[in-house]
């Protein structure tokens, strides 16, 4: 490690101990960090650089700029001594007797500090892709040489506390794949955005990967859940198609060119499933023989259709910190956000707008501010870690200004699309990353808290804690929090958030004669031909989502309960939804799925939760049926989840009922006979007990969880299900709402509560006090 540092040692060690576990390694020979300081010395550079930074102010940019500007110019006068250059040339040599003559190389640095736990060092040195031939790889080594000393190297390495010429340098020559014939990218084999690590996270893209660092485009991303995975499920839990308009590919003199990608090709995934399966075995194999989370650079052959991997390193964020600590961040925001993008890290950062349109202007941002550009590259480093947050117009999760910002814990919202033309100069913003995916810009000083919590000093209870979740974007954070499950996964927020189209106006999408509904569907379902399997893959994906985060824990997925307004509201919903007065009271929940006109979304509907069990391998997943008025429609329900493959002999899927009707209450006992257990919907509950439409503000007064009227309900299904020694369990509203309502129930002897995210640790801690559990 000290000879070539961690890429080079990394390489080296896959490549002697990994390739004969099938995993695809490209040859080549690494220049040690020896060979570094024998050029330095030769040419009296060692004693020059130091005399630099001996005036050096690691506080001021311009000093940073003038330091690097002297240590560049004077390595550039350097000549390789003989003895180093015939040593460069025998390596290239020997490549060459393996590849053929003059192969294609890549040329990549590996710094002796680079990739340790708290540094990951992304994208600081430069790489020289498409070398080829005895003169140009001698040029691509010299030019290593000189970006260790890169405006934006000098300043990372005062960040991270690196003696300046204490840092050692390794080139690494590797054989080029033929990426730019096909497609290229990075794996995680953690979650980037919280440290979920159950789940390998894949990007991909058109061409070479070094597209992705620029933050030039969106790639397509896929999560592989790791333990199903490894029982030899298909485990693909989320697919999701970038925006993949560009890509590079060698040039004929070498290097790199930027071409567009056809319109064909970026609306295509770039991996097929049976590569990203492989991929995703790969990085396991990968991380458990480091025995520590990845960062691993892949690449795909597109003469050969080989898969190779080029690079890993340690993951340098989230790996160490996960399990310790509960961090919640919680905005008062009512406004509407003037901006969104894609979140990165789980903060808010306060500031004036700063945009800078090149990195030869960065010197006009001032400590505090809200960085706003295009996109970042490496040279932008000495001043982001000045910014209080940092937006930009292009990129996805893995460019480079999503990297950085993780590390530097600096909240970041990438591809907005349009940072520059919504905002100003001097604008003060709020810069909110804490709502999942959903990065949000608000105009003005947005007020919020922070609250953290140990949680090993948070008390186990009886009763089970389960959570609420609506958008699979905050599940794997939320998995962090004290708990025992999903207590209700709601999929209208998936249908809403992810899908937005009305099932049936997928169903029947051929039928459908409004081009403009047709031309939306068209544009939301992009490169999906299919649109009955659309709907399946990604309420599927959705639900997976929700289940991986909390596996092997219980998740109870309620069935669709949209009202029939709800459901009017998604893309082409108007024509399948009649008009009603009351709809929360109308055609919704088990009467909807044995309607002969929703029956086929219904199906789908299975269909999905299907795949995620037997595909996916998710069997931890508990389904739910709602709003289920009489025993008759609870038998029929059931019978056509079996008619669609559900709960046939021998599966363990298990079936609840909602509580929240009053005949759920009255028949218990009957219910009982044909579900597996209840969970209690306290807000309908309350609505039919008391004869309030809770949609009404007029009489909103009276719909009070604890009235005695509902709680008598309540006490009575709770004896019944204990009685038959049937779980019951709530997870309406109240709980979350009032302490109060929550030790009542822990009082009663209910099974499970499930809470609001927001509101699990404060209600523990207060269920934690109260003694007389029945």
């Amino acid at each position: 490690m000290s000879l070539v540092g961690g890429k080079n040692a990394s390489l080296g060690e896959m490549f002697s101990q990994l390739a004969k576990r099938g995993i695809n390694i490209p040859d080549g020979f690494a220049l040690t960090a020896n060979f570094y300081w024998k050029f330095l010395e030769a040419n009296g550079l060692d004693k020059v650089l130091k005399g630099f930074f001996k005036e050096f102010n690691p506080k001021s940019i311009k000093s940073i700029q003038k330091t690097g500007r002297k240590c560049r110019e004077a390595i550039l006068k350097g000549k390789f001594p003989d003895s180093l250059k015939r040593e460069i040339l025998k390596a290239y040599l020997k490549l060459s007797q393996k590849y053929g003559a003059n192969p294609d190389v890549a040329v990549r640095t590996s710094g002796v500090a680079e990739d340790r736990p708290n540094a990951s060092f992304a994208g600081q040195f430069e790489t020289y892709l498409n070398i080829r031939g005895e003169k140009e790889l001698l040029k691509a080594v010299k030019k290593s040489i000189i970006s260790t000393f890169t405006d934006r190297a000098i300043a990372y390495r005062e960040e991270k506390k690196i003696g300046q010429m204490e840092f050692g340098l390794s080139v690494g020559v590797q054989k080029m794949v033929r990426s730019d014939l096909a497609s290229s990218g990075i794996i995680f084999t953690l979650d980037t955005e919280t440290g979920f690590k159950n789940v390998i996270l894949i990007n991909s893209i058109w061409g070479v990967g070094e597209m992705i660092v620029k933050g030039k485009i969106t790639p397509d991303e896929f999560y592989v859940f790791k333990p199903t995975l490894k029982q030899g499920y298909k485990s693909i839990i989320v697919k999701d198609l970038g925006r993949k308009t560009k890509k590079y590919i060698f040039a004929k003199k070498g290097g790199l060119k930027e071409v567009p990608v056809a319109q064909k090709e970026q609306l295509k995934f770039s991996l097929t499933d049976k590569e990203i399966l492989t991929l995703a075995k790969w990085a396991t194999i990968i991380e458990e023989h480091y025995k520590y989370p990845q960062d691993i650079e892949w690449a795909k052959d597109g003469k050969t259709s080989q898969l190779f991997i080029v690079q890993s390193r340690p993951e340098t964020v989230h790996a160490s910190q996960i399990g310790k600590v509960y961090e919640e961040y919680e905005i008062k925001a009512k406004k509407k956000s003037v901006l969104t993008g894609i979140a990165i890290g789980n903060k808010i950062g306060v500031g004036k707008v700063r945009i800078i349109s090149d990195v030869s202007r960065m010197n006009q941002l001032q400590k505090g501010e809200v960085l706003v550009t295009k996109m970042t590259d490496p040279d932008w480093v000495p001043i982001m870690r000045l910014a209080s947050a940092i937006i930009t117009e292009e990129g996805g999760k893995t460019a480079h200004a999503a990297i950085v910002s993780r590390e530097l814990e600096i909240p970041c919202i990438v591809g907005t699309r349009k940072a520059t033309k919504v905002l100003k100069n001097g604008d003060l913003v709020t810069v909110d990353c804490t709502q999942g995916l959903d990065g949000k810009v608000y105009s003005g000083k947005v007020p919020f808290q922070i609250k953290k919590y140990n949680l090993k000093k948070i008390p186990k209870l009886k009763t089970k804690i389960m959570v609420n979740i609506g958008a699979p974007e905050i599940a794997f954070k939320t998995s962090f929090l004290p708990n025992d499950g999903v207590g209700l996964a709601r999929i209208e927020f998936i249908l809403a958030e992810k899908i937005r189209i009305h099932p049936l106006a997928l169903y029947h999408y051929q039928k459908i004669k409004d081009k403009k509904v047709k031309s939306e569907i068209d544009k939301i379902t992009a490169g999906c031909k299919d649109k009955k399997k659309y709907f399946v893959e990604k309420l599927a994906e959705g639900i997976s989502q929700i289940a991986a985060a909390f596996w092997p824990k219980e998740v109870i997925v309620r069935l669709s309960d949209f009202k029939t307004n709800e459901y009017a509201a998604l893309v082409g919903g108007k024509d399948f939804e009649p008009i009603e007065a009351n709809p929360m009271i109308g055609f919704r929940g088990a009467s909807r799925y044995l309607d002969k006109s929703f029956r086929p979304a219904f199906s789908m509907e299975c269909q999905a939760i299907k795949k995620a069990r037997e595909e996916f391998g998710l069997k931890n997943i508990t389904v739910m049926v709602p709003f289920c008025r009489t025993i008759e429609e609870g038998e029929k329900v059931v019978k056509i989840m079996k008619e669609e493959g559900l709960k046939e002999r021998g599966d363990d899927l298990k079936t609840i009922v909602m509580c929240e009707i009053p005949s759920n209450v009255i028949l218990a006992e009957k219910f009982l006979e044909i579900f597996d257990g209840m969970s209690i919907g306290s807000n309908d509950l309350t609505q039919l007990a008391l004869g309030v439409d809770r949609d009404n503000a007029q009489i909103s007064y009276i719909s009070d969880e604890r009235n005695e009227a509902v709680k008598k309900l309540i006490e009575e299904v709770i004896r019944v299900c204990r009685k038959k020694k049937k779980n019951i369990g709530i997870c309406g509203q109240a709980p979350s709402d009032f302490p109060e309502f929550a030790q009542f129930l822990v009082r009663e002897g209910i099974d499970s509560i499930s809470l609001n995210p927001d509101t699990v640790i404060k209600t523990i801690l207060d269920l934690a006090k109260i003694k007389g559990r029945k």
